[in-house]
């Protein structure tokens, strides 16, 4: 039965604000760590007046301090918005704090639009060119300090906290292969590559002190309510939130709407149907099955799930169920892949 765990972007709902946003992550992961989910991520995004977890490594700080068993980290770290030397004090310090709990995604993108991108870094085409040695200079200095070593992390050095590489293209897969990494792909939200970036990673993977053989993680959103029905309606926040994503109108998480095919143009569903594809959104029956084609389909070492609802009861009731579900959808994916 593989692993479940969950991706928050400590959504920020209409009429809210980010100290109920992360309040409400607290509580979220406070719910995973009862429904044994492995892991609880968070994502680093800028100017986005919807998400509240820009400052990725304070928020994971916090979830770490108010759960006792739970893995956190970040899904991811963006690191060309950072210095390597930053990134390893930051999560040197956590895995001080929080020892043997703390994992260390990073992505290549900047997680926001390229007016903030300067912002926050000014060299953007500089810093994403040269992510390949971004990623060995952070994960060296997380190693013990060699003979002569002018800069290291305090905390970090030493400490080895478990490097990801996240993607949602091949570029990624190629270098978690080439570096003996594990690899979470962004298919909740950019499917198009996933399954040439994972047969990349695995075919290329190189063993190493890290890691002995592919790990690949497959995200995908979870809808699940009582009824098909009802986890529809649940999932039209996130598709009115990815309508204002395209239209560059980014804003807070909006209420479920009934009337959503007034509010998209033909183009826009088509696009918006096609990055959501690695959606699961239906009653407990239902969730079953897409999570268990989701498997078969993928091969996925792990599932990280995120879920975008407006109402917190209904985003907790939606976890709750795929964690019931899980041994259901490990039986249904085994006998499907027994079959094949």
């Amino acid at each position: 039965m593989i692993p479940f765990s969950v991706l928050d972007l400590s959504p920020i709902n209409e009429g809210s604000d980010a100290a109920h946003a992360f309040r409400n992550s607290l509580d979220l992961a406070q719910h995973a760590e009862r429904w044994n989910y492995k892991r609880f991520w968070l994502a680093e995004h800028h100017n986005m007046p919807g998400i509240a977890s820009a400052a990725t490594a304070v928020v994971i700080g916090y979830i770490a301090g108010g759960t006792q068993t739970i893995r956190v980290g970040s899904g991811g770290i963006m690191l060309p918005n950072h210095a390597p030397l930053v990134i390893a004090e930051q999560f040197g310090t956590l895995e001080s704090l929080y020892e043997g709990r703390v994992d260390l995604g990073v992505g290549r993108a900047p997680g926001t639009d390229q007016r903030t991108a300067r912002a926050l870094r000014r060299n953007l085409a500089e810093s994403a060119d040269n992510f390949p040695h971004d990623v060995m200079e952070l994960m060296a200095l997380l190693e013990p300090v060699q003979s002569g070593q002018a800069v290291r992390a305090v905390p970090g050095s030493g400490l080895r906290v478990p490097v990801w590489l996240l993607g949602s293209s091949t570029f990624s897969a190629q270098l978690a292969a080439m570096l003996g990494l594990p690899f979470a792909f962004a298919s909740h939200f950019a499917p198009r590559e996933l399954f040439q970036a994972l047969n990349l990673y695995r075919t290329r993977f190189h063993p190493s002190q890290y890691l002995q053989a592919p790990y690949a993680m497959v995200g995908v959103n979870v809808f699940a309510a009582d009824t098909d029905a009802d986890a529809q309606h649940l999932f039209t926040s996130l598709q009115q939130q990815f309508i204002s994503l395209r239209r560059g109108t980014p804003g807070p998480l909006p209420p479920p709407a009934d009337d959503l095919d007034r509010r998209w143009s033909p183009a826009e569903r088509s696009m918006i149907e096609e990055s959501l594809a690695y959606s699961a959104v239906g009653s407990p029956a239902t969730i079953e099955r897409g999570l268990a084609r989701i498997i078969t389909e993928t091969r996925a070492d792990e599932l990280i799930l995120t879920a975008q609802i407006y109402h917190h009861t209904a985003r907790l009731r939606s976890f709750e169920i795929a964690a019931e579900v899980r041994p259901k959808v490990a039986a249904l994916a085994s006998s499907a892949a027994s079959i094949a």
